[in-house]
């Protein structure tokens, strides 16, 4: 009798596993497109203002604000791609612990509170002179819950899994210990 199946594919190849792209290039398109979107806002009314402001900081700034809705959406990009490689490289140091997904959950969650920012921020922005300042009101609120609080809170669980996952595997400095 005659075996016409194949032989198992030796695996051991002598590669390293694949640990992913440079982390650099998205951590630094990500920190370039912050640092300009809050360049070209740094004058939006702040979340206390009445809605009749934001509507008239809207018509009278309506590209700075469609250009920061624009830089804010960019920036969600990269910070989705830096999650992405830093899950790969923390699975690839065979992390097998829940650190290693917890943070690409918490950078997929970041990165979507910053796309919801900035299209409630763009909507804002198109808003015509007749609307009601409460939809202008409505609409900045939407944007401010998601870019500020719900982004800050998803964007906190990132850093903490990638915190906490390196210093329980030993790929950090302990510090300075408090006696």
């Amino acid at each position: 009798m005659t075996d016409t199946s194949t032989p198992p594919r030796s695996t051991g190849s002598g590669r390293r596993p694949q640990a992913g792209p440079p982390l650099l290039a998205p951590v630094l398109a990500f920190v370039a497109t912050t640092v300009a979107y809050t360049v070209v806002n740094r004058a939006t009314p702040h979340p206390d203002a009445s809605g009749a402001a934001v509507l008239h900081y809207a018509q009278i700034h309506e590209t700075a604000t469609k250009v920061g809705a624009l830089l804010l959406m960019s920036s969600a990009v990269p910070l989705v791609l830096g999650a992405a490689v830093l899950y790969r490289r923390l699975r690839a140091l065979g992390i097998t612990a829940p650190g290693s997904a917890i943070t690409l959950v918490g950078g997929v969650l970041a990165s979507v509170a910053l796309a919801l920012s900035s299209i409630f921020g763009w909507a804002g922005g198109r808003l015509p002179a007749d609307a009601p300042p409460a939809l202008a009101r409505a609409l900045a609120d939407l944007s401010f819950l998601s870019g500020g609080p719900l982004y800050t809170a998803t964007f906190a669980l990132l850093i903490a899994a990638i915190s906490v996952t390196g210093l329980l595997a030993g790929l950090l400095p302990r510090g300075v210990t408090w006696t």
